[in-house]
């Protein structure tokens, strides 16, 4: 049984990505100055696609949002191809036309950029394997603040398929569970059959810091996922 959470199963991807933008559309209407917190990952994209072609189409405008990054790889430059940060630029700032964001570089500056804004009005999150959130990898208490750490061998192995011959860097930083907990919402979007047992376990079994992604049931979590992901 499902609890601490609204749990919204669409037929595919391209089903996930419209109820996801349906959601976040619906959230910045609500509130043009929001505040999002910006997963990357091949989950989302769809979903910043989306988005995108409604703001091209007069449908949307999201030039008032404010985009505050995740997580990024440790010494990796702007130009260089693995770059979250541009990454985040490429898919989310640039086509949804927004003008302010937040980068993550220092935990302090930017922990104190997040209480400038009053914190986050919604966090977009995917889902590691091992249940990681961001660069939150097991186990990851809710008091766990930003900070740079080594990742694991699972999170090694699913950032390889990003990057083909380029490696994976070893440590990242990434916004704390803190933070990411403190989140007015939260929209986990979750697919493939790769993902069911991890979001099994997220949603049904006991929050625990060994599967960071189980405690979002304290928040006021919205998942939508595709039926690989949970059928």
């Amino acid at each position: 049984m499902v609890s601490g959470a609204e749990l919204n199963i669409q037929p595919d991807s391209q089903a996930l990505a419209t109820a996801a933008a349906d959601f976040i559309a619906e959230q910045v209407r609500a509130n043009p100055d929001l505040s999002i917190l910006v997963a990357t990952g091949n989950t989302p994209m769809p979903t910043y696609a989306e988005l995108a072609r409604r703001v091209r189409a007069g449908e949307l405008e999201m030039n008032r949002v404010v985009a505050v990054q995740l997580d990024e790889y440790l010494g990796v430059a702007e130009d260089d191809p693995r770059s979250l940060w541009s990454w985040m630029l490429r898919s989310f700032v640039e086509p949804l036309g927004i003008r302010r964001t937040v980068k993550l570089e220092d935990p302090r500056t930017f922990e104190a950029a997040i209480a400038a804004l009053g914190g986050l009005d919604l966090a977009i999150l995917g889902l590691g394997p091992n249940g990681h959130l961001g660069f939150n990898e097991p186990p990851s208490p809710a008091d766990a603040p930003t900070r740079v750490l080594e990742l694991t061998p699972e999170s090694l192995a699913s950032n390889a398929a990003y990057w083909g011959e380029l490696p994976v860097p070893r440590q990242a930083i990434t916004a704390g569970m803190d933070i990411i907990l403190a989140a007015r919402k939260t929209l986990l979007l979750v697919s493939g059959a790769h993902k069911r047992a991890v979001l099994r376990s997220a949603l049904e079994d006991g929050p625990t810091p060994d599967l960071p992604a189980s405690l979002l049931r304290r928040t006021p979590l919205t998942v939508v996922a595709d039926e690989a992901a949970w059928v």
